[in-house]
């Protein structure tokens, strides 16, 4: 028979991947925690993890124990949420794990008419330049550049959204404007550190640098950054051009977009929850919220607006 408890060390242990990790999520002792999961190993007959200086991994064992344990915990969730009758109750608290930009400039503000009608709701938001890993229950609700491919999730496309090419007047004073595409190749670029970009979908100035448009030596990046919040302040300095959101840029007089006509980009937002949250009543009503609040907001989102439209 296996012991719950060990079920659930073994289950943060193989969501969190690193033992300090894990034994502050359980509120145990490093040294506890270890014995623990050692003595778990013993009582199987089995090694569930593989130990490296890079942290504990599950081995094929491991996986197979994992399946089973993922769906002895949403029962016992389930269990628990039926009888004490919270998943009825608007109350509690929801995290939210969304992209820094977007989370700032827009879910932020948003979040604050959502929190004035629901008092007794505790809102975490997650404001990340990563993605939420939901599997590792770091948050409820996650708001994704690009579609999930896990399973066990639920998926929903929740808005498009437009970028473009701005610089500030401070720029074009000492640099010029540009007249086509081409051009680009003599401009200052502020963008994204190539190695740590956390999606493909932020790889905006790729097809913009073809050498066989802008030339072999290409432009000359002066900043780059994992955060589009730096890239837009310093975009405001004048540092260089830099492909932002509409929703960000479109809101200070002093960017002003360039080569509309060439440079125009469309990205998605993905909104995405586990089944088991998903199914929980203060969940189901934000994540009809946030649809319905930037379904709202389309015109801002796709830069044909510049205030914010609050629900």
């Amino acid at each position: 028979m296996l012991d719950w408890q060990d079920i659930q060390i073994f289950l943060e242990v193989a969501r969190s991947q690193r033992l300090t990790d894990a034994a502050r999520r359980l509120g145990l002792d490093h040294s506890t925690l270890s014995r623990r999961t050692r003595r778990f190993e013993q009582k199987l007959n089995t090694q569930l993890f593989e130990r490296s200086t890079h942290g504990y991994h599950l081995t094929e064992a491991g996986q197979q124990l994992l399946a089973h344990a993922e769906e002895m915990a949403r029962h016992a969730f389930e269990a628990g949420e039926s009888l004490s009758d919270k998943n009825r109750q608007l109350s509690g608290q929801i995290r939210l794990g969304v992209t820094e930009g977007f989370g700032t400039w827009v879910i932020a503000p948003l979040l604050s008419s959502f929190c004035e009608r629901h008092p007794g709701i505790t809102l975490d938001l997650l404001a990340l330049p990563r993605v939420v890993n939901l599997s590792r229950h770091e948050a409820d609700l996650a708001i994704t550049v690009e579609r999930p491919a896990s399973q066990g999730l639920v998926i929903s496309r929740l808005c498009d959204y437009r970028l473009k090419l701005y610089g500030s007047e401070s720029y074009f004073r000492r640099h010029g404007r540009l007249a086509r595409l081409a051009d680009l190749g003599g401009h200052r670029l502020i963008g994204y550190v190539d190695d740590l970009i956390f999606s493909e979908q932020l790889s905006y100035l790729d097809p913009l640098l073809d050498p066989a448009v802008v030339g072999q030596a290409g432009p000359h990046f002066s900043i780059r950054s994992t955060s589009v919040t730096t890239q837009h302040a310093a975009a405001l300095q004048g540092a260089g051009l830099a492909v932002l959101p509409c929703f960000m840029a479109e809101t200070n007089d002093r960017l002003h977009s360039v080569l509309d006509d060439e440079v125009e980009i469309v990205r998605q937002f993905w909104i995405t929850a586990r089944q088991e949250q998903r199914r929980l009543a203060r969940v189901r009503l934000l994540w009809d919220f946030l649809r319905e609040a930037l379904e709202a907001n389309r015109a801002l989102l796709m830069g044909e607006a510049r205030e914010l439209v609050l629900p």
